[in-house]
């Protein structure tokens, strides 16, 4: 089936109406979570497959993030569904007003290949719940998790309404040249570009949820070890491979030794003496994407770290000290397991270094001093911010997740997903009596109903 009959049969199953109901929503989340509960063995398999994941990486990050979302969604769908009351003026008193949430169509879903399932459906959580019709468009770069999700999805999910297009560049160029009722995208600012692009020639809104260069800094009034513990496994997780791992990190000149000792015992800790032995510790995905995340430590020192191995996609985690501000691997999103250091004088530079970028997907602050990291949170604009810890504020469904900027727009989780899907129509019902009240609006004007209409719309200032 070519990608214009697989939209132009998506578009005619919205059009009946079956994605409206409430039933409808709520079987297919039953079947996402089936279809996670009967299969999650072979999801581990097709990520071990892709990026080498770890069970347990597969479990926390990708499997268990996303049922929750399920869940999370089936237990609220009822109270989301229904039209909300808004607040009226007197002129208003009498009609009835509300907004009224209603699916866009068909959706248009492009997984990244990083987080390959949990970035494929979590999205389509939100659609389904919103009554959307959903073309799902897996990341070829993880051909494993792709075929899978391609299997599985008609098995589970009404196969008139949800849809699988597998394929490259070309295939996803075609698609593009489609209309939509909505586009969301994961991945890189570049791409994204292109997408809203394309989606421009329809009018088509786009959620882009991309990356950038997450800053973080550290404090000196922490405990070095802890600080390290955190940064370290939120670096290391998926290879560095994930939107908001922590980039960068700027300090002052004296933590940076202790810290640099104490990342490296973190990484003693969580993988051994030899990493690379480690059977938990991710890969590069590709050899494209390995040369480029080696290029990134050409001219550098490492003060631990640096090892790779091409024939295994494999990088250890690396810490590059007293980095340039104007070196090549400050100047893009490194995504992969290389955390460099830029010592700073104070606080001030930090944010002064921080705004003079492009809007990070997230800030990452290590402070007990409330003071400094309320700066932080008043002084920068980014997607997120996460105190004394990092990525941890994805997994909270109430909590939206996105960027600002060149880091994406829009969000989603939990109701948010609902919300992005979702059209807020703004009802008013007006009784067809009392037309005497009416009549104030109606020509011949008067000033005595000018008077009138006046006295009943005007706000007045709320005593504080």
């Amino acid at each position: 089936m070519s990608f214009t009959s697989m939209i132009s049969s998506l578009r005619h199953s919205f059009k009946s109406g079956i994605t409206k109901t409430a039933e409808w929503r709520r079987k297919q989340l039953m079947g996402m979570l089936k279809l996670i509960d009967e299969n999650t063995e072979d999801i581990v398999g097709a990520l071990k497959n892709d990026l080498s994941k770890s069970e347990f990486e597969s479990f926390l990050f990708e499997i268990d993030i996303t049922r929750n979302d399920i869940v999370n969604h089936l237990n609220n769908l009822t109270e989301w569904m229904r039209p909300t009351s808004v607040k009226k003026g007197l002129f208003f008193t009498l009609d009835t007003c509300q907004i009224k949430p209603e699916p866009l169509g068909v959706v248009l879903i492009i997984g990244p290949w990083n987080y390959p399932f949990h970035l494929m459906l979590m999205p389509l959580i939100g659609a389904v719940s919103a009554g959307n019709c959903v073309l799902l468009k897996p990341s070829e770069l993880a051909p494993s998790t792709g075929d899978l999700i391609n299997k599985l999805i008609p098995k589970y999910l009404d196969e008139e309404c949800v849809k699988v297009a597998l394929g490259g560049v070309e295939e996803t160029t075609q698609i593009l040249k489609e209309r939509f009722d909505h586009i969301m995208y994961t991945g890189s600012p570049n791409v994204g570009k292109i997408v809203m692009a394309a989606a421009a020639k329809h009018l088509t809104p786009v959620t882009l949820e991309l990356g950038g260069k997450n800053p973080v800094y550290v404090d000196k009034n922490c405990n070095i070890q802890t600080v390290a513990n955190r940064l370290m496994w939120a670096k290391c997780a998926n290879a560095g491979q994930t939107c908001i791992a922590p980039d960068y990190v700027m300090c002052t000149a004296e933590i940076q030794a202790p810290l640099v000792e104490a990342m490296k015992a973190s990484v003693t800790k969580f993988y051994g003496e030899d990493v690379a032995k480690c059977d938990t510790y991710g890969r590069i995905i590709n050899d494209r994407h390995f040369k480029r995340v080696r290029s990134l430590l050409k001219d550098q020192s490492p003060a631990f770290g640096g090892e790779t191995d091409e024939e295994d996609k494999f990088i250890a985690p690396t810490v590059l000290t007293d980095v340039k501000k104007t070196d090549l691997i400050m100047e893009e999103e490194i995504f992969g397991p290389i955390l460099p250091i830029l010592p700073v004088e104070n606080v001030d530079e930090v944010i002064s270094y921080v705004n003079e970028r492009e809007k990070p997907l997230a800030v990452y602050v290590f402070s007990n001093d409330k003071k400094v990291v309320e700066r932080f949170l008043a002084e920068t604009s980014s997607g997120g911010v996460c105190v004394n810890d990092c990525i941890l504020h994805v997994a909270l469904e109430t909590l939206p997740f996105g960027g600002v900027g060149n880091s994406g727009m829009g969000n989603y989780h939990g109701k948010f997903s609902f919300d992005t899907f979702s059209h807020k129509k703004a009802v008013m019902w007006k009784s067809l009596g009392l037309e005497s009240l009416n009549d104030l609006r109606y020509p011949p004007f008067t000033a005595k109903n000018l008077n009138w209409i006046r006295m009943l719309t005007k706000k007045s200032f709320k005593l504080i």
